[in-house]
C-alpha cells in the first residue's frame, strides 16, 4: 500500500510540474511594468504539490518546470539565469504557504502563507536582482553595466511592485482553486488524519 501511495505521490508530482510548464510557457507582459517582467501561473500546480505532499514536492515541481523550461526554450544568455531565478522566487513564495498549513490546516493559513510568500518573495528578490542577477544578465549578454542609480530604480519601481502584484494575483487565484478543491487536498494530504478546513 505504501509503495503505491509513492508511486501516486510520483505521478501526480509529475503530472503537476507538466501542467506548470505549460503555465510558464503561456507568460505575458502587464502593461504597467517592463517588457521583460512576465506574468505566469506556474506556481499554482507547485502549490497544490507543496499543501498536498509537503514543500519539498512543490520544490520539485519548481525544479521540474523550469529544467523543462530552459531544456526546451533555452537562454538569450546561454546561461539559466532566468531560469534560476525563477526557481527562487518560486520556492520563496510557495514555502510559506506549505508551512502554514501543515501547522494550522485552514483556509486562513493559506492566506497568511500567500502573504508571507508575497512578501518574502518581493523582498529577496529584489535584493538578489540588484546584487546577482541583473548585473549576471549585463555581463552574459556582454552589455554595459548598469549603474547603481539605474539597478536601484529598476528594482524600486518595476521588480519589487511586480513581485507583489504577481503574488497577489496567483494568491487570489489559488484562494479560488482551494475553496473548489479542498475536499481533493484532504483525501490525499500526507496528513489524511488530520482534517482540513474551508
Amino acid at each position: 500500500m505504501n509503495k503505491n501511495k509513492k508511486t501516486q505521490k510520483f505521478v501526480v508530482i509529475g503530472m503537476l510540474s507538466s501542467i506548470a510548464y505549460v503555465l510558464m510557457m503561456l507568460n505575458f507582459p502587464i502593461p504597467i511594468f517592463p517588457s521583460f517582467l512576465l506574468i505566469d501561473f506556474s506556481e499554482l500546480p507547485a502549490l497544490i504539490a507543496a499543501i498536498v505532499f509537503g514543500p519539498l514536492a512543490g520544490i520539485a515541481v519548481e525544479a521540474i518546470k523550469n529544467f523543462l523550461y530552459y531544456a526546451v526554450q533555452g537562454s538569450m544568455t546561454g546561461v539559466p539565469v532566468g531560469s534560476l531565478a525563477n526557481f527562487i522566487a518560486g520556492v520563496l513564495y510557495i514555502v510559506p504557504v506549505a508551512l502554514m498549513f501543515r501547522k494550522f490546516r485552514n483556509r486562513k493559513s493559506i492566506t497568511l502563507g500567500l502573504t508571507v510568500g508575497t512578501i518574502l518573495t518581493s523582498i529577496v528578490m529584489s535584493i538578489l536582482n540588484y546584487y546577482v542577477i541583473l548585473p549576471a544578465y549585463t555581463w552574459f549578454l556582454q552589455a554595459p553595466a548598469m549603474s547603481d542609480k539605474m539597478l536601484y530604480a529598476t528594482v524600486t519601481t518595476a521588480i519589487f511592485p511586480f513581485n507583489i502584484v504577481k503574488g497577489a494575483i496567483v494568491g487570489v487565484l489559488f484562494g479560488l482553486m482551494y475553496a473548489k478543491m479542498h475536499t481533493w487536498i484532504a483525501k490525499r494530504s500526507i496528513h489524511p488524519s488530520t482534517s482540513v478546513s474551508k
